[in-house]
């Protein structure tokens, strides 16, 4: 209450004087001056009109603002906004709001220095009132206010300053009201910001739910496939161990060691997902054994994996992809069998795995369907975000080279284990 009254007797006693000296000049006057009902007249009529534009204000700002304070009363406005966002993102999110705004006009942005400039066009908030041209608050009021925006960098955020004020003169605001055109375009642009922040953030968040089911049905295939150890490659396995248990039982009991040891390495771990270079080796390696004992003189296997890069961390079961491809769409088809390449190399901060072989090469009739290929490539994706990636090329003068490249320090989501 105090507040309204003082703003009321502010607003009245500038124009009262005022007044008075518009009433003093034309007492002045000659011949005119000594005419008074006209000067009393204009005086009693602008104070009840200046009242009447004050009540106006008050009652405005109070149902925008829903409380009647210096800081809502003001016609000129700041703001200081903190928006978690480097600060050229926090000066795009903050120009896209200004231009957004209801009446801006000859909104001019500079990006090189943070900064945002526009003028607003102030609203007929009542219409146009046929007596509006009588409003002594309205007489010397601009058709527009103005803004301006100016983004500081604080680290990894932005703080903005926003003022808003009337197009004219700070000592104006002792004789003209802005009716909280200046307190609502504010609280505007702090809402704009508000709601672009929050629409950025569950964007974020949908984005990082959308990559995280992604990833758990990968990893599901993946331990599906770990808990079920191909039938043909287990059936077969077993019927040879059977077959020479009778003819060589030494080369059975080979047979059925490196079985172990791949069935071993195969079983899924609940725990983590990724393994290491090392581990991985050892089940490929398992996995070649028993098929060197089947396949006898037709498969020859090199190794050329250096013992500081075996703890470089890899996702389970992506190189014995890598091997299967080799036998099952390289050397199985060709009569003459060949040879398999494992190596790894230091590559830019990175390692390379490669996985090579000597048979048939990018053959439509023996190539397979790619789904191999193409989930190590969605796992890498997922896993490594874009700092790993697999190509397949052909091996000279046969065959098809696969190799995976994936970052020489543990990732942050997963670590590897012997």
């Amino acid at each position: 209450m105090f507040k309204s009254v003082f703003f009321i007797l502010r607003i009245g006693i500038a124009w009262g004087i005022a007044t008075m000296l518009v009433v003093a000049l034309y007492s002045g006057l000659p011949l005119i001056g000594q005419f008074q009902a006209p000067a009393i007249l204009f005086a009693f009529g602008t104070m009840g009109l200046v009242i009447a534009g004050a009540f106006s204000h008050l009652h405005r700002v109070r149902l925008i603002a829903g409380r009647v304070a210096d800081e809502t009363l003001d016609n000129r406005q700041k703001r200081v906004i903190e928006i978690p966002l480097e600060a050229g993102e926090a000066f795009d999110l903050v120009d896209a709001a200004i231009r957004e705004l209801p009446g801006a006009e000859g909104v001019r942005s500079a990006r090189d220095s943070l900064q945002v400039r526009a003028k607003i066009a102030r609203p007929h908030l009542y219409g146009e009132p046929p007596l509006q041209r009588w409003n002594p608050l309205l007489w010397f009021a601009p058709d527009h206010n103005q803004l301006q925006a100016t983004v500081t960098p604080a680290g990894d955020s932005g703080r903005v300053t926003l003022i808003c004020e009337p197009e004219s003169p700070a000592w104006s605001d002792w004789f003209l009201v802005d009716d909280g055109t200046n307190f609502e375009n504010a609280e505007a642009i702090a809402r704009a910001i508000t709601r672009r922040i929050g629409e950025r953030r569950r964007g974020e968040r949908a984005s990082a739910a959308q990559t995280a089911t992604e990833k758990e049905l990968t990893e599901a295939k993946l331990h599906l496939l770990h808990a079920q150890v191909e039938p043909h490659f287990l059936y077969n396995t077993l019927a040879s161990a059977q077959l020479l248990t009778r003819s060589d039982p030494a080369r059975a009991e080979a047979m059925l060691g490196h079985l172990i040891q791949y069935l071993r390495r195969s079983l899924p771990d609940a725990k983590d997902d990724m393994s290491t270079l090392g581990v991985e080796l050892e089940r490929a390696l398992a996995y070649l054994e028993i098929l060197k004992i089947r396949m006898g003189d037709r498969l020859a296997v090199q190794v050329d994996v250096p013992q500081a890069l075996r703890a470089t961390t890899l996702p389970a079961m992506m190189l014995q992809t890598l091997v299967e491809n080799a036998i099952k769409h390289g050397l199985e088809p060709r009569t003459g069998g060949g040879t398999v390449w494992i190596r790894a190399r230091p590559d830019d901060g990175g390692v390379a795995v490669t996985v090579a072989d000597d048979g048939e090469g990018f053959n439509s009739k023996t190539s397979g369907t790619g789904i191999g290929l193409k989930n190590v490539r969605e796992r890498l994706r997922l896993r490594y975000a874009g700092s790993a990636n697999l190509s397949v090329i052909a091996n000279f003068p046969s065959g098809v080279a696969a190799t995976i490249t994936v970052p020489a320090a543990v990732p942050s989501n997963g670590a590897g284990h012997e």
